[in-house]
């Protein structure tokens, strides 16, 4: 006997369900699926925000790495120069490297507050050594100053002109100031103050200062003591 089979009303064979089941489960699938305009623009402002705010560290990070390097840079420049300096200068001889025409007098060392001229050795890296007139000067006006350094060769008390002798080299560029500065004994015996200009040629001044100046600021002052100051005779400071 044969038993009938009983669908539910609105059963489908095909779908194997029935339509309105079928439009109740697509309806609520696309109704979960979408977003509302609120959500997308919430959604792009954050976005946004966070793009900006990645930005921005990243430009904070890349600034702070230049300043360090300018920072490094530039006291490493201080450092590479002001060796130089402390050796030159505290390596001068008190040599004889002119004579005064007009009054005969032995020039040992020469100086103002943007020059000086005495003699030292020259170290081998920069040639072939012995004793060298050290000629230092400052070039240029404002900002753009530059402390210049010299090399010739001194003989018997005389400074040679060769015909292949090379231009000053600049030491250190793009410099705001550059003064020189000396001093020697008063009549007490103690330091005496210190002077824009060095009057006893004949003689080498105990202590010369270096105040160097550039777009970031003074250098820290550069004082160089001469060893051999008491060798050429040390000079007394005159009364004023």
């Amino acid at each position: 006997m044969n038993k009938a089979i009983v669908r539910p009303r609105g059963f489908n064979p095909a779908l194997g369900h029935s339509p309105r089941a079928f439009s109740r489960l697509g309806g609520s699938a696309a109704k979960a699926a979408g977003f509302t305009l609120i959500e997308v623009l919430l959604a792009t402002m954050l976005l946004a925000a966070g793009l900006a705010l990645g930005f921005a560290t990243v430009r904070a990070a890349g600034a702070t790495a230049e300043r360090g390097e300018a920072m490094a840079a530039r006291n490493e420049r201080m450092r590479a120069v002001s060796q130089f300096l402390r050796s030159r200068i505290g390596g001068a001889q008190g040599i004889v490297f002119n004579l005064d025409q007009a009054s005969g007098q032995a020039q040992r060392f020469i100086g103002d507050a943007r020059s000086m001229r005495f003699v030292a050795d020259l170290p081998d890296y920069l040639g072939r050594g012995g004793p060298h007139l050290h000629e230092l000067g400052v070039d240029g006006r404002d900002s753009e100053q530059a402390l210049l350094v010299d090399f010739r060769m001194v003989v018997a008390g005389q400074t040679l002109a060769t015909p292949d002798a090379r231009p000053p080299e600049p030491l250190a560029d793009g410099l705001r100031s550059v003064r020189f500065a000396y001093r020697t004994n008063a009549h007490d015996g103690k330091p005496g103050s210190w002077q824009p200009q060095w009057d006893f040629p004949e003689s080498l001044p105990l202590q010369v200062r270096v105040q160097i100046a550039d777009a970031r600021g003074p250098w820290p002052d550069l004082v160089v003591a001469l060893p051999l100051a008491a060798n050429a005779g040390i000079a007394v400071e005159r009364d004023k």
